[in-house]
């Protein structure tokens, strides 16, 4: 564990409400360094004030070279070495609780491939949150690797888009926000709603939580004027029925059977009928369609494991 503590920095003219809100990252990382200096260098630019980063490091080889780099040039970071590789989901929830621990009223999620597009996204979103009384707010998450495209889709008026240039000019977009790329939370929100669960591992941890963020009955929002930018999924969507249902395939064997395993434990968990008839037509018309039998069972095999809530853990080689 390191910390350090810089010279305070100033932040934005923001309305006038007291002292500056406080405001922690809880961030995770595995395995990728140059992604991760470049998330800390966006962090430190931001010119609202953080007060840390709270930096959980699952990798197989530490960061411990980047971290401290960070350090030297007077960044605040409380990293957090995990020999278990605790998945997105238990890393995020670590990281969140050495957040809160740091006293901070806000807690800003980032994951290790993505970073503020701007030094004044921090303080855009604080401004948001604080005009529209929110719980929640997100920037958009901009591709990587082309910033007019959105790295995860919208649907707004019951058509899809990842067109920046369509959600820009809206501004503020209530009821929106996509977790854990950016997003800024109030500290006690996870007093109320909890923690990412870490049984998901990888991949349905943001559903979950979003669920359990509207049971509560949590004001949220995206802030459309600002992002951070992260690696588009673009491939691993494939539209079918004209895009009426798009099933996510994504790469690797572990990835594919977490992903549909928690899509079929979340669709019984919460009832969702809608979501659990476009799987159950979705995935096998796919599958059928590209001749891939050995697909359609590896869905099947995970699909009903999840619906019956059993399958959980770590990858095999952890």
């Amino acid at each position: 564990m390191t910390e350090h503590t810089p010279p305070g920095r100033s932040g934005p003219d923001l309305p006038d409400t007291g002292p500056p809100a406080t405001v922690a990252v809880a961030a995770v990382t595995y395995d990728r360094h140059e992604e991760l200096a470049q998330l800390l260098r966006s962090l430190a630019a931001q010119t609202a004030a953080i007060r840390t980063v709270a930096l959980v490091d699952s990798g197989t080889t530490p960061a411990t070279a980047v971290v401290d780099a960070a350090i030297a040039s007077g960044d605040t970071i409380h990293y957090l070495r995990s020999e278990a590789n605790l998945g997105g989901a238990g890393g995020f929830a670590f990281a969140i609780l050495a957040a809160i621990a740091s006293g901070a009223e806000w807690i800003w999620l980032m994951d290790d491939d993505g970073h503020p597009e701007d030094a004044h996204c921090l303080a855009e979103l604080l401004k948001a949150a604080h005009e529209h009384g929110l719980d929640i707010v997100s920037p958009l998450v901009a591709a990587t690797s082309d910033r007019s495209r959105l790295s995860f889709n919208f649907r707004i008026n019951g058509l899809l888009t990842n067109d920046r240039a369509t959600l820009e000019p809206m501004g503020y977009l209530p009821g929106m926000v996509h977790f854990f790329n950016g997003a800024l939370v109030r500290a006690d929100v996870f007093s109320r709603i909890g923690l990412p669960d870490m049984k998901f591992f990888i991949r349905g941890d943001e559903v979950d939580f979003l669920a359990r963020v509207r049971k509560a009955g949590l004001k949220y929002g995206t802030l459309a004027s600002v992002a951070v930018r992260h690696p588009a999924t673009w491939s691993e969507m494939k539209p079918v029925f004209g895009g009426f249902i798009t099933p996510v395939i994504p790469d690797g064997d572990f990835k594919r059977f977490s992903y549909f395993r928690n899509r079929a434990y979340l669709a019984r968990k919460y009832r969702n009928l809608r979501w659990f008839s476009a799987d159950v037509i979705g995935f096998p018309y796919y599958f059928l369609t590209q001749r891939d039998l050995k697909g359609l069972r590896a869905w099947f095999a995970a699909y009903s494991a999840g619906f019956r809530g059993t399958g959980f853990g770590p990858p095999p080689s952890s």
